[in-house]
């Protein structure tokens, strides 16, 4: 039985948010069972594109805060690191309140720009990645992840974070090979398993639900969740947002391929029944995998399968969408000078990392007609 600590956490005032934090590892055995005196610890926090930290995108600056003071304790040496969406990860860090933070505690930004072919034998999907030198320079990581609604996964939380110890412009590719739910989930389960982080931390105290994981609206969880068993912390984060684990990838493979436990859950620390949000604004539909079945005709899987579509009205032709789409040639593009992109639903692979990158908003997923009769 995999144990996940629960501990309630109604701000990010620095004090509440130790306190809570040192609540939950004592209820796991103390930090000293994950890390050990003199060893190099990479902290990954999710720095998906530099957002302010009330804006609910990164992980909060307090918890990051907390999490490295408490490794510090214990006589780690701490760097952190991430590869966001787009961009370098010292601006995002920077205008997540981060690297203030970091530099606060004398910690530095490791290396995740550059990256080191590493096998794995074992992948059931994957038997080779490429992973930023900074976490192949470490001896164990340590992942804070955010609580947040994901186009593609449903809900992004602590299997999905570590996608980021994979350089930037290799990211794309992956969409551009896995073209599903199903085969990136797999793909990310086995990235997890290569990497093994010792401590995942996910920061609920203000999650984000709707149109995440960067356009959604804030919403207080007042929760922090931690476990070394990421397949049960993201289980325990669906019964918070009353979604059924089964329709999260992540968890059915992580479950499937060893990585954890969904099933048998130990809650221990604060109860977790007023934490939940039985309202909470995530994707609950009972998808068909349509577009997993191999043969599928591509007009079917255009007129049955979630799509991204572009809110005119918010759209300020940044162009965004644009470039980080990965497929050749684009499924997102400009017909002319004056109108926002449009989507070549031909091609788009729904990946959705416009809709998870676009600045404004406005990009969101929709049901076409055909997908939501058949879902009823």
């Amino acid at each position: 039985m995999s144990t996940v600590a629960v501990a309630r956490c109604t701000s990010y005032a620095e004090q509440e948010v130790e306190a809570a934090l040192e609540r939950s590892l004592d209820a796991l055995g103390g930090i000293e069972r994950f890390v050990h005196r003199d060893e190099s610890i990479v902290l990954k926090p999710n720095l998906l594109v530099g957002r302010a930290p009330d804006r609910a995108v990164t992980t909060h600056p307090s918890v990051f805060r907390a999490v490295a003071k408490s490794l510090l304790r214990a006589g780690a040496r701490v760097s952190y690191g991430d590869s966001p969406g787009f961009g370098r990860a010292e601006g995002a860090a920077g205008r997540a309140g981060i690297a203030e933070a970091a530099r606060e505690l004398s910690i530095p930004i490791a290396e995740f720009g550059m990256g080191e072919a590493v096998s794995f034998p074992d992948g059931r999907l994957i038997r080779q990645f490429t992973l930023a030198r900074g976490v192949l320079d470490a001896d164990g990581l340590v992942s804070i992840a955010k609580l947040k609604t994901h186009g593609l996964t449903r809900i992004t939380g602590a299997i999905k974070n570590q996608f980021g110890c994979i350089p930037g412009p290799l990211k794309a590719e992956f969409h551009a090979r896995l073209p599903n739910a199903v085969l990136f989930s797999q793909m990310l389960v086995d990235l997890n398993l290569l990497l093994r982080p010792r401590l995942f931390v996910i920061d609920g105290v203000v999650a984000m639900e709707g149109n995440g994981p960067q356009s959604g609206h804030p919403r207080s969880m007042n929760v922090l969740l931690l476990s070394d068993d990421p397949v049960a912390l993201d289980a325990t984060v669906c019964r918070l947002v009353n979604l059924d684990p089964c329709l999260v990838p992540t968890i059915m493979y992580g479950e499937a391929f060893g990585l954890g436990s969904a099933a048998s859950v130990d809650l221990v620390g604060d109860p977790i029944e007023p934490l939940i949000a039985p309202d909470f604004d995530v994707d609950r539909t009972p998808r068909r995998a349509v577009d997993h079945h191999r043969g599928i005709r591509r007009v079917a899987r255009c007129l049955v399968v979630p799509r991204p579509v572009i809110r005119a009205a918010a759209c300020t032709r940044c162009g965004t969408c644009v470039r980080v789409c990965p497929v050749t040639p684009k499924a997102v593009e400009f017909v002319d000078d004056r109108s926002p992109p449009v989507h070549r639903y031909d091609r788009c692979i729904r990946c959705y990392c416009c809709q998870e990158l676009c600045p404004k908003g406005a990009i969101e997923i929709e049901v076409p007609l055909l997908g939501r009769l058949i879902h009823r």
